[in-house]
């Protein structure tokens, strides 16, 4: 990864969270609750950056139709993280999977 890869990317983050900033409150703070789980989970798919932006998009749309977050996602943000990233692969899943290789190659 170069300099300007490095550059771009701060760019790109920085226009994201313009956008979350741009959001009602009560959006932020859901956001921002999503964003730490999926960050403490560690789908796979988060490090490209779609995830989140998508995230963004449907919260924008939501505050376009004069929906409540919680209509959008529901009372459990937890679950509603699960939902989406229920047939993605962990970081998690990957140490777990090493670990099982490194046992059986141990046997």
């Amino acid at each position: 990864m170069g300099i300007r890869d490095i550059i771009e990317g701060k760019r790109e983050w920085r226009a994201h969270i313009a956008r979350v900033d741009a959001l009602p409150p009560d959006y932020q703070i859901v956001y921002k609750e999503i964003q730490k789980y999926l960050f403490k989970i560690g789908p796979v798919e988060l490090v490209d950056g779609s995830l989140l932006s998508g995230i963004v998009d449907f919260f924008e749309e939501g505050v376009a139709s004069n929906k409540g977050v919680i209509e959008l996602i529901g009372n459990d943000v937890a679950a509603f993280c699960d939902d989406l990233v229920k047939d993605s692969r962990t970081y998690a899943d990957i140490y777990q999977e090493s670990m099982i290789g490194s046992q059986r190659r141990r046997k």
